[in-house]
Parts: structure tokens; C-alpha cells; sequence
């Protein structure tokens, strides 16, 4: 049995922490889209060639192409027992795509986890986080803040905040979520494998029943 768990949820609802958790607690490859370019430009393999070809001319990248780059990793001996999907699908054409894919081998068991976060929690999150220019050590102006502002903790480094976590620039990213990602939880939950997980909470609270969802059998709300 091959177990493929889709982590899904808003830009800042935390699957980025959780993916990389989940995954090596349960022994998954965690596969990411975005390692998943990165691999295949850097490497120049043809399908990153192809990739290459759609990015230049400015066009977005095809979803049969995408999906040739996700099975083509999910092939390799490490995703055998298993594998843990961090932005990938993004789109209802690309879910009904994996769904067609994965119903042409056997002994798939499906699993999906929608991470729930209001959009102001989620605005709240992005607009408070520091990095430090020195180390990347990631900071929170009101959950997690720095003993001396403006300071890295760690290394002394200068804490910024991205341009891309500025309050107008996260409203965008949540606007095209809910018209392009949003529609995956009706379209899982009708399929009877979608798990909601309020990711409001602790991290180590939505861990926790991150891992019960997973051990347990149905698609019951936490």
C-alpha cells in the first residue's frame, strides 16, 4: 500500500512546518512543487528544459507537464512506501488530473488534510514575521519577537520583513487561493478523504492531530 497525503491549505496557514513534520514522522518523501522546478531546471533535465521553454516566453507551465515532473520523482525508491504533497494541487483541473493518474495504479490509499485559518489570523501571521538578513531565523513581532528589537537573537543579524508578507501583497495571495485552491475541499471531501484541521492552534497542537487524523480511519472534522 502506497499512501499519498495532500496537505492543503491558505499561503500562511503553516504547511510549510507542517509538511516537513508530518513527513519525517511518518518516514514520507516530502514533496514539494517548488523543489520539484528547482530540481529539474538546475539539473537541465528535459522535462526542466520543457519547463524552461513555457517560463521564458512567459507562459505558466502546462498541468500534464507538472504532473510528468511529479511522477517522475515519485518513482524513486524513497517514495515506495509513501509521499506527502506541499503545494501541488493547486487547481481543480490539476486535482482531477492526479486523481485520473493515480487511479491507474494500485494499492493507493488517499489521504487529504486542509489546514483551516481565518484569512485575518493568516494577515496577522505574514504582516508580524521578522527574518534576519544573517541567518533566515524567523521571528514574530507578537507570537515570537526578538529580546532586542530589530535583533537576531542567534547571530546579532538585522530582522526585515519580505515584501511579499506586506498586508496588501498577502490579501492578493488569499484572493486568488480561495478562486483557485479553495474548490479542492469540496471536490476531496465529496470523495470522502478529506480531513479539516484547525490551524489556529498551537503547532504542535495541529501536529499532533495532523498524526491522529492520519492513524485513524474517515474524514471526521478536528
Amino acid at each position: 500500500m502506497t499512501r499519498v497525503v495532500i496537505l492543503l491549505g491558505a499561503p500562511g496557514a503553516g504547511k510549510g512546518t507542517q509538511a516537513q513534520r508530518v513527513s519525517k514522522e511518518l518516514g514520507l518523501a516530502h514533496i514539494a512543487t517548488g523543489d520539484l522546478f528547482r530540481e529539474n531546471l538546475k539539473g537541465e533535465t528535459p522535462l526542466g528544459l520543457k519547463a524552461k521553454e513555457y517560463m521564458n516566453s512567459g507562459k505558466l507551465v502546462p498541468d500534464a507537464l507538472v504532473l510528468e515532473m511529479l511522477f517522475d520523482r515519485v518513482s524513486r525508491p524513497d517514495c515506495a512506501q509513501g509521499y506527502l504533497l506541499d503545494g501541488f494541487p493547486r487547481t481543480l483541473p490539476q486535482a482531477e488530473a492526479l486523481e485520473a493518474a493515480l487511479a491507474e495504479q494500485d494499492g493507493i490509499e488517499l489521504r487529504v488534510l486542509n489546514l483551516e485559518v481565518r484569512d485575518e489570523v493568516i494577515v496577522g501571521r505574514a504582516t508580524g514575521r521578522l527574518l534576519c538578513r544573517g541567518c533566515d531565523a524567523i521571528y514574530h513581532a507578537e507570537f515570537n519577537p526578538p529580546a532586542e528589537a530589530g535583533k537576531c537573537d542567534a547571530c546579532g543579524g538585522e530582522l526585515y520583513t519580505r515584501e511579499d508578507d506586506r498586508a496588501e501583497v498577502v490579501a492578493e495571495r488569499l484572493a486568488v487561493y480561495h478562486e483557485q485552491t479553495a474548490p479542492l475541499v469540496d471536490f476531496y471531501e465529496s470523495r470522502g478523504v478529506l480531513t479539516r484541521v484547525d490551524g489556529e492552534r498551537h503547532p504542535d497542537q495541529v501536529n499532533e492531530t495532523l498524526l491522529a487524523s492520519l492513524a485513524s480511519t474517515g474524514s471526521e472534522a478536528h
